[in-house]
């Protein structure tokens, strides 16, 4: 149904609550089930806290209705940390919503009035197919400098502001991870400890995945000594979905850093302090030209977890 209605280009917003995949099943959050739908010509928004939710679901809709773009759009947030959460939301007034937000008036090939024209559900040939097809690309990419757009605006009306992608602590930094997603918080303050520590770490969160930003995420990453995507999700037999992504942005870039693949976080799972410690020696290690596992995942015991916090608390050395 996805496929349809983006072929439909409805301009509507689903909001998606990720959840690990069944068998075996989990109310906590991984991402293969909103990823599996990246391709599906529904734009993509992935928020990191409640209140980006609420902004998410506002801004999506001014896009998915400008005539430039007239596709759908799915606002993602994880199931359990975000879902079962209650935290601080400003709940901005109808009218300023109203001023942000018009209502919608129909007019494009697919929707006079009320409901989609009948010729949406037609059987055509490959050469027609093949311009629709391409004119879905095309409003994706439309998409990119629309959303650009709208930020602008959303910030004019709300005081605040949404990226692409959201850089922390990046401007001088000499290691990045790249992540998105609720996790992106406990990435920002794996970073924050670093850098009390001297090290220059930094993080890009990846907010917007359909339309990929390739050459907002590349720009961002280039120079640095190296970079560890960290993927909370896994398809059988290639690894990190977002890995595959953001390796092929920076593939026609003159200086690459290297690149590390982190699987962690499947079906909720917690990634501890003493794991990002280690993700960020591993960098070092690549950085210096050292051999790195890759792709790594995330899977140490809670009981060991906990251990090793301790011990990192206590100063002494921790073998992941």
């Amino acid at each position: 149904m996805l496929y349809a209605i983006a072929g439909w280009r409805v301009p509507m917003v689903l909001v998606n609550v990720s959840r690990g995949l069944s068998s075996p099943i989990t109310l906590e959050a991984d991402h293969n089930d909103i990823l599996s739908a990246r391709d599906s010509g529904f734009m993509q928004i992935h928020a990191e806290t409640c209140q980006e939710i609420l902004d998410a679901i506002l801004m999506a809709y001014r896009l998915a209705e400008d005539e430039r773009v007239m596709l759908p759009v799915l606002v993602n947030l994880d199931g359990f940390t975000l879902s079962f959460t209650r935290e601080p939301v400003v709940t901005p007034e109808p009218e300023v919503v109203a001023a942000f937000l018009p209502a919608y008036e129909p007019n494009h090939a697919f929707i006079r009035g009320e409901r989609p024209m009948a010729q949406g559900t037609a059987v055509l040939g490959g050469a027609i197919y093949s311009y629709f097809r391409y004119q879905q690309h095309l409003a994706q990419v439309n998409a990119l400098e629309v959303h650009q757009e709208v930020a602008a605006d959303f910030q004019d009306h709300f005081g605040r502001h949404y990226s692409l992608t959201e850089p922390f602590q990046l401007d001088d930094a000499d290691y990045v991870l790249v992540m998105s997603n609720a996790f992106a918080t406990k990435g920002k303050a794996a970073v924050e400890r670093l850098r009390a520590q001297g090290v220059k770490a930094g993080l890009l969160r990846l907010r917007v995945l359909r339309p990929f930003p390739a050459a907002h995420i590349a720009g961002a990453l280039e120079g640095r000594k190296a970079v560890a995507i960290i993927d909370q999700n896994l398809a059988p037999g290639l690894g990190g979905i977002t890995y595959q992504e953001v390796a092929a942005a920076l593939y026609t870039r003159s200086s690459p850093p290297p690149l590390l693949s982190v699987v962690g976080g499947l079906g909720g799972k917690d990634i501890s302090a003493a794991e990002f410690d280690a993700i960020f020696r591993d960098m070092a290690r690549a950085a210096s030209g050292l051999r790195v596992e890759s792709p790594r995942l995330l899977y140490t015991e809670p009981e060991q977890e906990r251990r090793q916090d301790l011990l990192r608390i206590a100063g002494k050395e921790v073998a992941v």
